[in-house]
Formats: structure tokens, C-alpha cells, sequence
């Protein structure tokens, strides 16, 4: 393998070549395919969000929301940065469509050098280096990192020591990001699905047996081990994944042209995530000139939010490798129909999440939260800043669908044969996604400063939610000037319907839940009536993604009617 000069940075569309042949998981019925895998995954991230809740509820019940626990969410800022830089984002952005354009050259030349090992050898060992350096910068500049992110701490030592620990999470996260990235290349999803469980276990290990010795550091000291469980977990599906017959990597070692790394791909995918994470440094650096505690109730508030948002975005983890190598074999229709059903089922799940917060919010968190030092107060704080922080989920998630097909139109490396162009004012499309997030962050920014005064932790949130809901927007817009042909009428009329289908679900749900004293009661009733609010108002109003799972439904209950004219407006001529 070879490696670009700088001034070399690819960015148009990958030529078009025949799809590859031979046998794998596409030559199954696709539908089981995405089913069995979506369900693995889906099993498994539950597990993991649930144990993860699981350790919200601890720490509530232990600490409470103090000055302790903001010192340790200040440290949390490492791994809070770290995960979606090296695990699920930037790792993943950059590295699956790298392996499947591994694992497409493979599939056209099988007797020839292994690509996938070629990729291996050229980028494991800097990552290794690199991401050693970090940690290591992190726990050795720990005082100056927590001055920087919250300089209103009145006591910041203990957020130092507990930064020291946390920066060890930065090696092996990006291990484990590397290695799911692969093996999600290789269509393989339980051992990466299943990281978050080993995660969260080793937090719940340390914190169960020793928050009354350790305080709050054992906290702490829980992710540094749950980091080390999330590698481990991989390391052996990573090396059987390797393992393609004998004498191919007797070859892989005599030829090593068949791929181009392209190492100044990084740079955009890294600005990206960083931009897009900086919305948790503006309000851990606005909250902690706030009351003591409000960094917390932000906290717990991100962590029930993104519950609808993360089940939203396992549909596009399992599509991704089906995208990027759409994408590297050059079939860019494949790719647009896939991202905008994508969009569209990502849109559904979230919407649904976000109907339900907003209806029982207080309920949930009186449930989850209430109890031990987590008080009546802090649930109050809590739900209300649940509410805002909705307005932003739809924003999130499909930022979430739409940046990783964009990257994988440049992935790390590229073929020996492709050519290479230099067409600087398209080069700058490579950092389109970034731009669009500082934008975000100047409208975050702007609403966080106007607002915090006034409205305290929930002018924080609606900055949150204003500037990621501007990202989303220009970034729908970079998709198709990057070269997906998104057929944007479609997709919006298909996001409004769901839209008002969640703001119809939300409204009848609230009243509902405000009818039982019992937080359970409440939440039952409560998420009943949306989900079926929701479940009428998207089949009337011809939500695709909402009426098929109906209709689906119906049909084992009696005979499907015929479907109304609105229900079928938008939909493509021929049943296509």
C-alpha cells in the first residue's frame, strides 16, 4: 500500500463498476439479512442503554446532583469526546467504507493480495501510536482540561483526579472502534452490538462495590475498566475475521499497490466530530457558572433523550456497510434509495421517542431518578430540560443517517488505478459537515448566552436544540452537492408527515399522563396513548414508515382496506 502526497485529496464520486460476485451475506434475501442483523443489534445496544441506564440511576441514588458529581461529569468530558470520536463516528466514518472498499477488490480479484490485511498493516500500528499519545497528553494536562471546561468549579481537585482516570479510556476506545469498524465490514454485528454491555458491566462492577470507599471516583475508575472490556470483547471475531484461506497472505505481503491510503482524510472527519461534540463543552462551560448541580441535570436529561435517538440510529449502523459499499462499487442509485428509507425509518423511531418524552417526561424521570439523594427538585429541573432537549432529537439523528454516506464517498484509502484529482474547489466539500456544525455552534452559542440568564440549564438546551436542528439543515443540503442525488421534495414531505403525527401523539399523550399521581401509572397511560395517537395520525396521513408496520399489523388481525388517496401521495410510479 501507498501513500498520497498531501496536496492529493480525492472527493468525486466513485466511478461505476459491476457489482462484485460471489457468495456473502448480499447474496441472501436482503430484507432477512437487515432483519437479523437490525435485531442483534438492536438486543444488544438495548442491553447496553439499559445497563447504562442502570449506572445513571446508581450515581443518582449514591451522589445525588452535586458539586461531586459535577466534578465528575467535567472528567466524564474526556470519554463523552472519545466514543463517538473513536468508536461510533470518526473511527466508523473513516474506516468501514476503507474495509468494504477492502472487501469489494477482494470480491474482483480473489487470488490476488489481500486488500483487508493491507489496510490493517497501513493504519493499526499509527493508530496505535497516535491514540497512546493521546491518552497520555490527556492525563498529564488533566488541571489545564478541567480549567478549560469549567472554570466556574469551586473545588476542581477532585475533577482533576478523576480526568487522570478517565484519560486511560482513549487507547483502548479507539481499539474498539477500529476493530467494530472492521467487523461491521464484514457484516458481522453481535461482538461490536454487544461493547456497550461489556462497558457498562465493568462501570456497574466498580461502582456497586466500592462508592462507599471510593466516592465518587469510583466512577471513574468503573470506565477506565469498562473501556478495557469493550477492546477485549473484539480482539479474537477482529482476528477470525482475518482469516480468508491459506497462502492469501503469503501473497498480501509480495504486492502492496492494490489500495492508496489517503492519511489527510482524518482531518474533515476529525473536525466533524469535535465541532459536533463542542456542544457538551458549551454547556459544561456555561453550567458550571450556574447553581451547583445543573451540570448534572443536564446530564441526566442527555442520557433519557438520547434513549429515542440511539434506537433511531441502529437502523443506519446496520445500513452503513451496505451504503459505503454501494458506494465503492459506484452504484449511487442503490445508495440514495437506501439512505433516504433510512432518513425516513430513522425519522419514525425517533419521532415516536420524542412524542413520548414530551408527554411523560416527569413521569420518567420520577420513575428512573426519584429516589435516595435525587429528590422531587431535581426531577422538576430534569423533566423540563428533557422537553427542550426534544426539539433537537429529529436533528440529531438524521445527522446521524446523513454524515456517514457523505463520507464514504472519500474513504481512507482508494484503488491503485483510480485517478487522482486535484480539483481544489471541490476539495473543499470535505469540509462541508464540519462548517455546517460550527454554524450549529454559533447559533448554540448565541441562544446559550441570550437565554442562560434568563431561563438558566433551559436556555441551554434550546441552544443545544437550535443549533443542532441549523447543522441538520445544511447538511441535507451538502449531501446532495456531495454527489447523492437525494430526491429532497420526498424526503422532506415524508419528515412532515411524521412530524405532525409526533406533535398530534405528544398532544393527546400529555393530558393523559397528568390523569394518575403514580409515576408508573402515569407513564403507562401515558406512552400508550401516543404510541397509538402516533400510529393513526402517520397512517393518515400517509407516513410510509408509519403505515406499513400498521398495516402489517392489521393484516394479521382481519383484511387490509384500501389504502386512502393520501396515503398513497408521494409514492413512486410502478410501486417502486
Amino acid at each position: 500500500m501507498t501513500t498520497d502526497q498531501p496536496t492529493v485529496v480525492p472527493t468525486t464520486v466513485p466511478a461505476p463498476r459491476p457489482a462484485p460476485p460471489g457468495p456473502g451475506p448480499a447474496a441472501a434475501p436482503r430484507s432477512r439479512f437487515l432483519a437479523r442483523a437490525f435485531g442483534v443489534t438492536a438486543v444488544l445496544s438495548a442491553a447496553g442503554s439499559a445497563l447504562g441506564l442502570l449506572r445513571d440511576l446508581l450515581l443518582a441514588r449514591y451522589f445525588g446532583a452535586n458539586q461531586g458529581t459535577d466534578a465528575f461529569l467535567v472528567a466524564w468530558t474526556v470519554p463523552e469526546t472519545a466514543a463517538p470520536l473513536l468508536i461510533e463516528d470518526a473511527m466508523s466514518f473513516l474506516m468501514v467504507p476503507a474495509f468494504a472498499l477492502a472487501l469489494v477488490l477482494r470480491e474482483e480479484r480473489p487470488d490476488g493480495p489481500d486488500p483487508v490485511r493491507q489496510v490493517v498493516r497501513a493504519t493499526l500500528p499509527w493508530l496505535l501510536l497516535a491514540l497512546t499519545t493521546l491518552s497520555l497528553g490527556a492525563a498529564l494536562g488533566a488541571p489545564q482540561l478541567v480549567d478549560l471546561l469549567a472554570p466556574g468549579l469551586a473545588d476542581p481537585r477532585l475533577a482533576v483526579t478523576c480526568t487522570r482516570i478517565t484519560a486511560i479510556t482513549v487507547l483502548p476506545f479507539g481499539v474498539a472502534g477500529y476493530l467494530a469498524a472492521a467487523l461491521r465490514a464484514h457484516h458481522r454485528f453481535t461482538a461490536p452490538a454487544g461493547i456497550y454491555v461489556a462497558y457498562n458491566l465493568g462501570i456497574l462492577v466498580v461502582l456497586l462495590s466500592c462508592h462507599a470507599l471510593w466516592g465518587v471516583r469510583s466512577a471513574a475508575i468503573g470506565v477506565a475498566l469498562g473501556s478495557l472490556l469493550m477492546a477485549g470483547l473484539l480482539i479474537g471475531p477482529f482476528l477470525r475475521a482475518l482469516r480468508t484461506g491459506p497462502g492469501r497472505a503469503a501473497r498480501a505481503r509480495r504486492s502492496r499497490n492494490a489500495l492508496v491510503l489517503i492519511p489527510l482524510a482524518l482531518l474533515p472527519v476529525g473536525a466533524f466530530t469535535l465541532t459536533r461534540q463542542a456542544q457538551v463543552f458549551i454547556e459544561r462551560y456555561l453550567g458550571s457558572g450556574l447553581p451547583p448541580g445543573t451540570i448534572s441535570h443536564l446530564n441526566y436529561a442527555a442520557k433519557v433523550s438520547q434513549l429515542a435517538m440511539t434506537a433511531g440510529i441502529l437502523i443506519c449502523t446496520v445500513t452503513f456497510p451496505l451504503v459505503a459499499r454501494a458506494l465503492a462499487a459506484g452504484d449511487l442509485t442503490a445508495a440514495r434509495d437506501r439512505v433516504e428509507k433510512d432518513l425516513g425509518q430513522a425519522a419514525a423511531v425517533v419521532l415516536l421517542g420524542t412524542a413520548f418524552l414530551m408527554a411523560c417526561a416527569p413521569s420518567v424521570v420520577a420513575l428512573l431518578f426519584e429516589r435516595g439523594a435525587f429528590g422531587p427538585g431535581d426531577t422538576a429541573a430534569t423533566a423540563a430540560v428533557i422537553r427542550v432537549y426534544s426539539f433537537g432529537l429529529l436533528a440529531q439523528a438524521l445527522i446521524g443517517v446523513m454524515i456517514r454516506p457523505y463520507f464514504s464517498l472519500r474513504p481512507v484509502v482508494r484503488r491503485a488505478g483510480d485517478p487522482s484529482p486535484d480539483d481544489g474547489g471541490r476539495r473543499l466539500l470535505d469540509w462541508y459537515p464540519a462548517a455546517a456544525m460550527a454554524l450549529g455552534l454559533v447559533v448554540t452559542v448565541t441562544v446559550g448566552l441570550l437565554a442562560t440568564p434568563r431561563f438558566g440549564a433551559l436556555g441551554l438546551a434550546a441552544g443545544n436544540a437550535a443549533g443542532i436542528t441549523t447543522a441538520a439543515a445544511l447538511l441535507l443540503r451538502g449531501l446532495v452537492l456531495r454527489g447523492i442525488p437525494l430526491r429532497l421534495r420526498r424526503v422532506l414531505g415524508g419528515q412532515a408527515r411524521l412530524l405532525a403525527a409526533a406533535a398530534g401523539a405528544a398532544a393527546l399523550g400529555m393530558p393523559v399522563a397528568g390523569l394518575a399521581a403514580d409515576p408508573l401509572l402515569s407513564t403507562v397511560l401515558g406512552g400508550l396513548t401516543v404510541a397509538l395517537a402516533f400510529a393513526t395520525l402517520g397512517t393518515v396521513l400517509g407516513a410510509h414508515e408509519v403505515r406499513g408496520p400498521v398495516r402489517a399489523a392489521v393484516r394479521v388481525l382481519g383484511p387490509v382496506p384500501d389504502p386512502s388517496p393520501v396515503a398513497d401521495e408521494g409514492k413512486p410510479p410502478h410501486g417502486r
